[in-house]
């Protein structure tokens, strides 16, 4: 299991959509690419995130991998307020 803090990357709230797609060209790709572990990003410490961060973050691999990617990556710790975010993306995403 590989596990990705967007804490350290982003800070407390992650608005930047420049480095969420670091964090997705960097890290989230080349583990998606090893193999077939699990893949943990983790929230924790991270208060508040902006739909277009989340959008640079995932959308190209929902492209790529459709929800099967959802089966590979799972989302640690995060607020209500987050997690709302990540499905307003996924849910665009599938329309």
């Amino acid at each position: 299991m590989e596990t990705i803090k967007i804490y350290e990357k982003a800070g407390n709230f992650a608005e930047n959509k420049d480095i969420a797609r670091d964090i997705r060209l960097k890290f989230i790709k080349p583990a998606l690419a090893k193999n077939d572990e699990e893949i943990v990003i983790d929230f924790n410490g991270v208060t508040g995130a902006t739909q277009s961060f989340v959008h640079a973050l995932i959308s190209q691999l929902i492209r790529e991998h459709g929800n099967q990617l959802f089966q590979r990556i799972l989302f640690k710790d995060c607020t209500s307020a987050v997690q709302q975010v990540i499905n307003i993306v996924a849910d665009y995403m599938a329309e």
